[in-house]
């Protein structure tokens, strides 16, 4: 019983960090310092997807716009949490919207997930919501990869919500499936 106590508190400890630190965005001192650290992983994870799925680009390029985070995630137990950062880029206007994400769940399992995505908007509308009224997603939207011919290129593409697709990239590579539970997407008040 005793252990079974510990391993609760010791769950519940950890969630009330993660919770706290959760909203914290990019790292670094300066707001200078924080958004440079989002250009940088915007970058990074841009240019890895194009490894991973070199058709990509021109779907990122050609929608309206996209929006690009980075997430810790923890499971311990029966409690799972992330947080993140991120930016969201109108392709029309150049401006970029700094963003701020936060998950939790209830699930069996212990580990670290780092999870980066890249959602691409087909439209004004679609962006223009996420970015001005956040998103949150709520019990739990799964969606399955479909391969769409675009001339002699296959792009990968995860319909999370209409008009909304999803490149989720793990250290395995480009995933074939996405799982998006508990989480909500806002506008990050310091950097913007």
């Amino acid at each position: 019983m005793n252990k079974l106590k510990f391993l609760f508190t010791l769950t519940a400890m950890v969630s009330a960090l993660l919770i706290l630190n959760g909203c914290a965005g990019a790292k670094g001192n300066t707001k200078s310092d924080k958004i440079s650290a989002v250009h940088k992983m915007r970058s990074t994870d841009l240019a890895d997807l194009y490894k991973l799925a070199p058709s990509a680009r021109g779907h990122v390029t050609g929608a309206y716009g996209y929006a690009i985070f980075d997430n810790m995630g923890i499971n311990l137990l029966l409690v799972s949490t992330g947080q993140g950062y991120g930016v969201a880029h109108n392709n029309r206007t150049g401006k970029d919207t700094y963003m701020k994400m936060f998950s939790a769940g209830v699930g069996v399992g212990l580990g670290v997930k780092d999870f980066r995505g890249i959602f691409v908007f087909d439209n004004k509308t679609v962006f223009d919501r996420f970015v001005e009224q956040g998103w949150t997603v709520q019990g739990q939207a799964d969606a399955a990869a479909k391969y769409k011919k675009d001339g002699a290129a296959a792009t990968l593409a995860i319909e999370v919500a209409p008009g909304i697709h999803l490149y989720q990239i793990t250290k395995n590579g480009l995933a074939a499936q996405a799982t998006i539970q508990g989480t909500k997407f806002w506008k990050d008040d310091e950097l913007n």
